[in-house]
Formats: structure tokens, C-alpha cells, sequence
């Protein structure tokens, strides 16, 4: 099924071109565009996942021409069909636009049927001699490898982290026709070999995961196997991660709000029987819009590692945002994901982890044995909500998220009428 791209703020011209499309073209999928919210598209997106783009940014001083050959000078992208906010046809504005790597015109004020078919149908076509020539291409294969792993529909752009259990790469999706995540593991043990079924468990839990569909979850949008080693692909996040935004500066009066979009995150996670176990602010994503998304779930770390604390005493996890049942080996539950996002709004709040230690082990004891310090003035009316957090002992903290989301309200309502 062909899919277009559709760059236009205007809601009621959007949907005007979605008329069109749906007479002229039924069967294309439509992702939209809006300039004003989502600004312009990534350098690095080729439009890998799209078949032929309509671009209606108003065509006021340059700003049409600088967005028309920002895209074209793109390798490969896809044929582009300006839809001019001009009142009248004029062949020096359409020669300008063919200048400038436009396929063709087409006018708001009088969109002609005939002409948008034509267009179509010439962009379809060109794409698909563009596409053939760049698989025939020397590096085309190359463009698709990650590491020693060639997986077919993502294109590699860089390497953004690596550990001792896998690599992390910013890629194209032509399957979702955006920047991604992609996160190759290890290679996939024998089952024969393997433990307690790790490395299944881990592939269950993310399926799992990737049927969630709540904004504060990330998004997987997929997960497979390739030269044998198991990856998946998820949500990119420009914006950055909580950890440096704390480094930054919070903006503290936020902070509760943002706490409790995280809640409300594990509570969906919960609700599936999944936990997180790895709670920390580079775990916590934001979207360009200001939305908190957590990612990066326990079980992906556990594919060598299936118990919090290994035979040779290593830790699994963050020493500094443990709950001490995780940090002592023992049974965990919801609970102890509550605890890690109580250290993460302690840190959110202050700027400062609540236990630090010159060791892992006695940052650990520090979890179970020394009171939390008090907080400031200033934010000491997120007092109770942190000690319901992050008592010691499971049984005396909140059961659920939403609990927590509950307390977080009860201090917001109180506050407003104070």
C-alpha cells in the first residue's frame, strides 16, 4: 500500500487532501506533518518509509523554497508535489519549484483532479525506479547492516551506546517511515544451553510490552531475530532522557506532574504482569512535547543475567536507585519499581541521590539502613508521598502506582486551595 507524507499545519486543508487521496487514491495510508508542532524533519531522514511527499508549507518569503530543497537534496528521497497556497496558476512559480526538485504544482485555491492523478502516478512510478537503482547500488546491503547484522527495512545511521549485552543504533524505519531505535542483542543463546529461559522470558515480556498503547510507554514497533541475534526497534526520543534534564535544572513546580505520568506508565506495565527493574532518569525519556516515556525494561538486561545478584556477587540494576529487597537478592514485586521512582523524584527534587556511598554494597546498605534525608523547605510538601515511596520494608509502602497517582493528587488539590 503506498504511503505519503503530508507536510501541512492547516487542519481543514488536511483534510481537504485526504478527500482527494481517498477519491484518487484509495488505498494510500496518509501520515501527517504539522510544521508548527513537530518543526522540521530530522537531517537524517531520507523518507525511506514513504512513496512520494505533499508539501503545503506556505509559501511566504522563502520559507516553501528552503523547506522544498532541504528535502530534495536529501539522497533518495522521495518525489516531492508542492501544493501552492497561491491564488493564481503561474508558470515562473512552478518553473522556480521544478528548479528546485518539485515534481509538480498543485494549487489549494482549485485543486484539479486530473492533475493530482497524473502527479500521483508519476511520483509512484518514480519511486519505485529510484528505490530499484539504490538496491542495485554498490552500498545498498552496507546501508542496512548493524555491526555484522544485516537487518532488511532499517537503515543504519550511527551507533549511539554499546554494552556488554548489546549495541544501540539510530536508524530509518521504513516500516513506520521515522527515526527509531534500534537495539541489537547478543547472539541468541542455544536453548538447549540456556537457563531458566532467559533469553524467551525476555522476548515474551517485550511483546507484551509492545501491545501497550499508552502515551507514557514506549512505543516497540518491532522485534525479531537476524543472524541470529534477537533486536528490537522503538520509539526514538530527540528530546533527550530525565538524567539530563536533571543535570540541566528541572523545572521543580513540574515535577509532580511528570512524577506522575511516570505512575501511570507502570501502572500499565504492572497491569500486564511486567516489571521494570531498572528504574533510573536515563531509563525516563521525553518527547518533544514535553511527554514522559519510560523505556528500557529489566528483563532485556537479564538475557546473561537471571537473578538480581550473580554467583560472583555482581549486581543487576542501579545500586543508587535499588530498592533494598532488589538490592539484597531477594524477591521483588511492584513495589520495588515504586521505590526506584521514589529515588528519582528524591534526585528530580533536590538535584541530589538520596544514598551515596564510595562502593555498590554500601550504597545498598545505605537503601535498607539509613533514613532518607529531609528535603528542602521549598518542596518538603512531597514529604509524605516520598516516605510512601521508600519505606524500607515493602508492606509499608504505597501497593500500586495508583496509589501513588492518588497521593500526587491529594497534594496538587491541596495545594491549589492552600
Amino acid at each position: 500500500m503506498p504511503r505519503i507524507l503530508l507536510i501541512e499545519d492547516a487542519e481543514d486543508y488536511r483534510r481537504l487532501v485526504r478527500h482527494h487521496l481517498s477519491i484518487l487514491a484509495p488505498a494510500v495510508e496518509v501520515v501527517e506533518h504539522l510544521p508548527s508542532r513537530d518543526g522540521t524533519l530530522p537531517p537524517e531522514l531520507v523518507g525511506a518509509g514513504y512513496d512520494f511527499v505533499i508539501l503545503g508549507v506556505p509559501a511566504e518569503g522563502k520559507q516553501a523554497q528552503n523547506w522544498l530543497k532541504n528535502l530534495t537534496d536529501r539522497p533518495y528521497f522521495p518525489p516531492v508535489i508542492w501544493f501552492s497556497d497561491s491564488s493564481e496558476p503561474g508558470e515562473e512559480l512552478e518553473a522556480d519549484f521544478a528548479a528546485r526538485g518539485a515534481l509538480g504544482v498543485v494549487y489549494k485555491a482549485k485543486i484539479e483532479p486530473g492533475r493530482l492523478r497524473t502527479l500521483i502516478e508519476t511520483a509512484v512510478q518514480r519511486r519505485r525506479d529510484s528505490l530499484n537503482a539504490f538496491r542495485q547500488s554498490p552500498g545498498a546491503e552496507q546501508a542496512y547492516r548493524f555491526g555484522s547484522t544485516l537487518i532488511k527495512g532499517a537503515r543504519c545511521i550511527r551507533p549511539l551506546a554499546t554494552s556488554a549485552l548489546s549495541t544501540v543504533y539510530l536508524a530509518e524505519s521504513e516500516k513506520v517511515g521515522r527515526l527509531v531505535v534500534l537495539k541489537v542483542f547478543g547472539q541468541v543463546p542455544d536453548r538447549a544451553d540456556e537457563k531458566n529461559n532467559t533469553f524467551d522470558r525476555f522476548l515474551q515480556e517485550y511483546q507484551i510490552i509492545a501491545g501497550i498503547a499508552h502515551p507514557n510507554v514506549v512505543r516497540i514497533y518491532d522485534l525479531g531475530v537476524a543472524d541470529d541475534h534477537a533486536y528490537i526497534t522503538m520509539e526514538y526520543f530527540p528530546a533527550g532522557d530525565l538524567r539530563t534534564r536533571i543535570r540541566r535544572g528541572l523545572d521543580i513546580p513540574n515535577a509532580g506532574h511528570m512524577l506522575r505520568q511516570m505512575c501511570e506508565a507502570l501502572g500499565a506495565i504492572h497491569s500486564v504482569g511486567v516489571l521494570h527493574r531498572d528504574l533510573k532518569p536515563g531509563n525516563v525519556m521525553l518527547r518533544t512535547d514535553g511527554t514522559i516515556v519510560l523505556i528500557d525494561f529489566g528483563l532485556a538486561k537479564q538475557i546473561e543475567l537471571d537473578a538480581e545478584i550473580t554467583a560472583t556477587g555482581e549486581i543487576f540494576g542501579t545500586p543508587y536507585y535499588m530498592s533494598p529487597e532488589q538490592g539484597h537478592g531477594r524477591d521483588v514485586d511492584e513495589r520495588s519499581d515504586i521505590y526506584s521512582l521514589g529515588i528519582i523524584f528524591y534526585e528530580m527534587l533536590t538535584g541530589q541521590k538520596p544514598f551515596i556511598a564510595p562502593t555498590p554494597m554500601a550504597v545498598i546498605y545505605k537503601h535498607s539502613h539509613t533514613p532518607l534525608p529531609a528535603l528542602p523547605p521549598e518542596v518538603a510538601h512531597w514529604t509524605g508521598v516520598l516516605n510512601g515511596m521508600l519505606a524500607k520494608q515493602p508492606a509499608d509502602r504505597f501497593g500500586s502506582a495508583l496509589e501513588v497517582v492518588a497521593a500526587i493528587d491529594a497534594v496538587h488539590a491541596a495545594r491549589a486551595t492552600a
